[in-house]
């Protein structure tokens, strides 16, 4: 990836504010528990009229109590040999530790362009501590305040200076679709992830609530081309005690909202629970395309087609009344039809966006309704006249015109529905059906 930026440093130096602060978003976690980060986060970057990517990475840990430690430093050595610039955050409060040394003797031999930011100068007294960290042996230390956005103006016109030149590829991301990976706590969404790229993006461990930010990342292989979003498990709100978690629930929910399509995570071996249907209602509140994926089907014992009936029709009923969604049965260890899941992620959102002519539409609905007219209310017949599909709308969206829209319930609004749905193919996707006066 060209014209990338990395953050990496030792944990709670301030990468994360320095992040938000350069990306002027609020997009990863700040907090101050050490270790709070833990995946690389990207983000973009303008200024002067030049765009960059950034990533921020977990502090770099050594011989700490922390189950994370040895893949967040996988993650921050990936980070480094991905990255054009390195930006090395200490902290101008405490001045040189045992493990800055540590990490600048990293970065001295990855031979990459390097700025020392020295964080933390709330104030002009930390000056005087910032010229300490000339014995890292990495240059000028940059005094900077993440907090305040003291000294970044400084900071960004180097980091452009030393970015390669390349030629400028304009994308356009707002049309490239979104497919949110969502779930109970450690059903595989990041192991899911890391099976389609086919490299260890995101950190995976056995404990629920590995992931906290809400991960994108570009996938534009076998003629795909989309974000693949890995979020935190979302788990029930009696469950969630540290106040980084709350927040990851709510990047989660966030993730969702901008999504096009979710691919849900069900964890076979502990079949569907009352959290999976809370997500499910998240997903259809927001009138998101759904996938429902069947993870670690290598570890159930009865494989069998009666067992997959059973499986599906159990999921439908519990999801009902909306039905129509594709279900895949799964295993990210195994990659076992993982690329199903993509192929049908792009049919659901290719059904979102589809158009029927409205020719088409009033030829098979208005002879539906003839033999199925709304009923009566208070001697009152209601006449559909017309229908016709509305252009642009987020997800396919049909406005049946008649005389009496507001004797129209909602039982004939689905047996609507269920007739577009058999004549068209919008499995996966909500469909909003209006009622106007003609």
């Amino acid at each position: 990836m060209g014209q990338l930026v990395a953050i990496v440093g030792r944990p709670n130096v301030g990468k994360s504010t320095m992040f938000n602060r350069l990306t002027e978003t609020r997009q990863a976690i700040v907090d101050e528990t050490a270790g709070t980060t833990r995946d690389r986060q990207y983000g973009k970057v303008e200024w002067s009229g030049r765009e960059f990517s950034i990533v921020d990475t977990g502090g770099w840990v050594v011989n700490s109590e922390d189950i994370f430690e040895g893949e967040i430093n996988k993650q921050v050595a990936l980070a480094i040999e991905q990255a054009d610039v390195i930006l090395f955050v200490v902290d101008a409060m405490n001045g040189v530790t045992d493990l800055d040394d540590h990490v600048a003797e990293i970065l001295r031999k990855s031979k990459k362009p390097v700025m020392l930011v020295a964080n933390k100068v709330d104030s002009n007294d930390w000056l005087y501590n910032v010229p300490e960290f000339y014995s890292l042996g990495l240059g000028d230390p940059y005094p900077v305040s993440a907090v305040s956005g003291y000294g970044t103006g400084d900071l960004l016109d180097e980091i452009v200076k030393k970015l390669p030149e390349t030629e400028e590829v304009e994308e356009e991301l707002e049309n490239i679709p979104k497919f949110t990976i969502v779930g109970r706590p450690n059903a595989g969404k990041s192991s899911l992830i890391n099976s389609f790229i086919g490299e260890d993006r995101n950190i995976v461990t056995d404990i629920a609530g590995t992931t906290r930010d809400s991960i994108y990342t570009r996938y534009n292989k076998f003629g795909f081309d989309f974000y693949l979003v890995d979020t935190a498990g979302i788990r029930k709100k009696t469950k969630v005690n540290e106040d980084i978690e709350y927040y990851s629930v709510i990047r989660s929910i966030r993730a969702i909202e901008a999504s096009d399509v979710c691919i849900l995570m069900i964890d076979a071996t502990r079949g569907i629970e009352s959290q999976d249907t809370n997500i499910f209602s998240l997903i259809q509140r927001n009138k998101k395309g759904l996938v429902v994926c069947v993870n670690k089907w290598d570890l159930v014992q009865d494989k069998s087609l009666e067992a997959i009936k059973h499986y599906e029709a159990s999921i439908r009923e519990r999801f009902a009344p909306f039905t129509d969604f594709p279900i895949i049965f799964t295993s990210a260890l195994t990659k076992q039809r993982i690329f199903k899941v993509l192929e049908t992620a792009v049919e659901v959102y290719n059904n979102r966006t589809r158009l029927v002519p409205t020719s088409q539409l009033n030829n098979v609905m208005l002879e539906a309704i003839a033999a199925y007219p709304p009923p009566a209310n208070k001697g009152k017949y209601v006449k559909i006249k017309y229908v016709t599909m509305l252009k642009g709308a987020p997800v396919p969206t049909f406005i049946f015109f008649c005389n009496l829209p507001q004797w129209v319930k909602e039982p004939y609004r689905r047996y609507l529905e269920n007739k577009i749905r058999a004549n068209w193919e919008f499995s996966g996707t909500p469909i909003c059906v209006f009622m106007r006066e003609k």
